[in-house]
C-alpha cells in the first residue's frame, strides 16, 4: 500500500506540474480564457482580476504538484489538490453539458481537448486525488515540516519568476500557430481536398396551422399549400480548419490588405497594439520611434490595432494604420505592444516592447538580428528547460530515497 501511496503521489504531482507550467509559460493566454468564463457566466466585474487570478492558478496548482512530488506538506498538498479537483470537476461537466466556452484551457495552448474530453479527464484525476487524500497522514517518504516548508517557498519564487519573465517578455514556449517560421499565407490556406463542415439542414414549413420540418430531399418545393416558416442549420461534422482562421487587415475605409502584408517579398514590421488608448504608454514611444526609423530604411511598417477608427486616428497620424479582430491579435502576440517581424510572410521574429532592439540594431540586417533573437529565446528554453528537469528529478527521487532510509532504520536493531 505504501509503494501504491508514492506511486499515485508521484502520477498526481507530475499531472499538476504539466498542468500549471503549461499554463504559466502563458499566464497572459490563461488570462484571456478566464475573459472568456467571466462572459459565458456574466461575472463581468471580474475582468481586471484576470491576471492575477490567472497567476494564482497557474502558481496553486503547480506547488501543489512540486509538493506531492517532493513528499513536502504532504497533508497540505493532499487538501490543495483536492479541494481543486472538486471544484474544477463539476465546471468541466457544466462546460460539457452547456459549452459556454469551447476549450476550457486546462492545458493552455498546448494541448486543446474537447469539453467533454476534458470531464472524463478530471474524473479519472479525481479517482487519485481521493486515494491521495485518503492517505494523506501515510508519512512515508515525506519531509520534515521545515525541509518542506523549505523546498515549497523554493517551488514558489522559482515559478512566479518564470511566470514574471513571461509575463514581460513574451511566453517561453509559443504554441499558438503564429510562432517564429510560421508562413502566415500557407497557415491559412485551405487543400482543395479537405472536409468540409457537414450540415443537416432542416426546413420548416407551415400548411392548415401545423408546422412540419422538411430535408432537402422531400421539402415541398412545388406544392404551393405548404408556406416557408424557417430554415434552421445543425452541425454534424466540422470539416478541415486551418491553423489560422481569423486574420484579416483592413485600412480603415476598408479595403483588405491580408494578402498585400503577408504576401509581400521583403521585410515588414507590424506593431501590434490591441487598444492603443490602453496599450503601454512607453510602448507606443518605443513603436512609434522604430516606425519612422523603419520609414527612412524604406522598411515597411504597419500599427496594427482593433481600436474603433475614431479613436484610432489621434494615434496612428503619420503611419499605415491597419484593422483586425482583437482576439485574433490577442493570439498573435501578447504583449501589448508587440512588434513581429515578417520576412517574405513568415514570421521571422516576435518582440515585446520590454525587450525591442534598439533602433540602431534595426538598422543593419533584420534577417540576423530575427536570427540572434532565434538564437537567444532557445537559450533561454535550454537553460530553463534543464532547469526545469533538474528540480522534477530532484523532488521525484527525494521521497524515494527518504522512504528506503527509513526503511532501513526499522531493519536496525
Amino acid at each position: 500500500m505504501k509503494n501504491l501511496t508514492q506511486a499515485a503521489r508521484i502520477l498526481t504531482g507530475l499531472l499538476f506540474v504539466f498542468s500549471g507550467f503549461v499554463k504559466g509559460i502563458d499566464p497572459m493566454g490563461t488570462a484571456f480564457k478566464l475573459n472568456d468564463y467571466f462572459t459565458a457566466f456574466n461575472l463581468g466585474f471580474l475582468d481586471g482580476m484576470a491576471v492575477p487570478l490567472s497567476i494564482t492558478l497557474c502558481l496553486v496548482e503547480f506547488i501543489a504538484g512540486m509538493m506531492l512530488l517532493s513528499g513536502s506538506m504532504i497533508p497540505l498538498a493532499s487538501w490543495m489538490a483536492a479541494l481543486f479537483m472538486a471544484l474544477f470537476t463539476p465546471l468541466t461537466l457544466v462546460l460539457a453539458i452547456f459549452n459556454p466556452v469551447s476549450d476550457c484551457g486546462c492545458f493552455g495552448d498546448a494541448i486543446h481537448l474537447t469539453n467533454w474530453q476534458t470531464f472524463f479527464k478530471n474524473v479519472v484525476i479525481t479517482l487519485i486525488v481521493v486515494f491521495v487524500f485518503i492517505r494523506r497522514d501515510d508519512r512515508t517518504g515525506t519531509l520534515s515540516v521545515k525541509a518542506g516548508l523549505n523546498f515549497t517557498l523554493l517551488f514558489i519564487f522559482l515559478f512566479l519568476l518564470f511566470m514574471r519573465y513571461n509575463l514581460a517578455y513574451l511566453p517561453l514556449i509559443d504554441f499558438r500557430p503564429y510562432r517564429v517560421g510560421t508562413n502566415i499565407s500557407e497557415a491559412m490556406a485551405i487543400p482543395h481536398d479537405a472536409e468540409p463542415d457537414r450540415y443537416d439542414i432542416r426546413f420548416i414549413y407551415e400548411k392548415d396551422g401545423v408546422q412540419k420540418e422538411f430535408t432537402l430531399n422531400d421539402y415541398p418545393a412545388n406544392d404551393t399549400t405548404w408556406k416557408f416558416v424557417d430554415q434552421k442549420s445543425v452541425l454534424i461534422s466540422k470539416g478541415y480548419e486551418p491553423p489560422i482562421h481569423d486574420f484579416s487587415l483592413l485600412t480603415m475605409e476598408g479595403a483588405d490588405m491580408t494578402e498585400e502584408v503577408t504576401g509581400y517579398q521583403g521585410d515588414v514590421m507590424l506593431m501590434i497594439a490591441r487598444r492603443l488608448e490602453k496599450s503601454d504608454r512607453d510602448g507606443l514611444v518605443k513603436g512609434y520611434d522604430l516606425g519612422i526609423a523603419l520609414r527612412e530604411s524604406k522598411t515597411k511598417f504597419y500599427i496594427v490595432t482593433a481600436t474603433s477608427h475614431d479613436m484610432a486616428e489621434g494615434f496612428v497620424t503619420g503611419f499605415n494604420a491597419l484593422f483586425a479582430d482583437e482576439t485574433a491579435l490577442k493570439t498573435v502576440i501578447r504583449s501589448d505592444p508587440g512588434f513581429i517581424l515578417l520576412h517574405n510572410g513568415t514570421v521571422a521574429a516576435k518582440w515585446s516592447y520590454h525587450n525591442l532592439p534598439t533602433i540602431d540594431q534595426f538598422r543593419g540586417d533584420l534577417n540576423a538580428l530575427a536570427l540572434r533573437a532565434h538564437t537567444a529565446a532557445r537559450n533561454r528554453l535550454v537553460i530553463v528547460g534543464s532547469v526545469l528537469v533538474l528540480l522534477l528529478a530532484m523532488a521525484i527521487t527525494l521521497p524515494l530515497r527518504l522512504s528506503e532510509s527509513q526503511k532501513e532504520q526499522k531493519r536496525q536493531p
